[in-house]
């Protein structure tokens, strides 16, 4: 006995729902398009490095950030103006995370502190 692929439910459902949603996605707006992948890529995690600088002298870096996030006020549900995350403090700034140096929650005021985030390239 031989079965057609056409007929099973199971691969019909799914071919289905590859369908429908790469047509909503089609139409979705360029916006709405990359919010889906900072959300896709919020969810996976991103090799992030955040470097804080003191003028032009780089003071604390820490390595292997999922993601930045801005803060919200409990009850008022307004943005904070500072950003938290997690990640490795690179204490001795060698772009490396040692066995010695831990994972610790920072945050960052918009106001104050000079930072650049990226991506790792390692």
């Amino acid at each position: 006995m031989t079965t057609t692929y056409s007929s099973d439910p199971v691969r019909r459902w799914a071919l289905c729902l590859l369908a429908v949603s790469s047509l909503m996605l089609v139409a979705c707006t360029q916006e709405r398009q990359n919010e889906i992948k900072r959300g896709i890529q919020n969810w996976t995690g991103t090799n992030g490095v955040l470097e804080i600088y003191a003028g032009d002298k780089l003071v604390r870096r820490f390595l292997k950030i999922d993601k930045l996030s801005t803060a919200y006020g409990t009850d008022e549900q307004v943005a904070r103006p500072y950003r938290y995350g997690y990640g490795v403090l690179d204490e001795n700034l060698d772009n490396v995370a040692n066995d010695n140096e831990k994972r610790v929650y920072f945050e960052v005021s918009d106001y104050s502190t000079p930072y650049v985030f990226f991506e790792n390239p390692r």
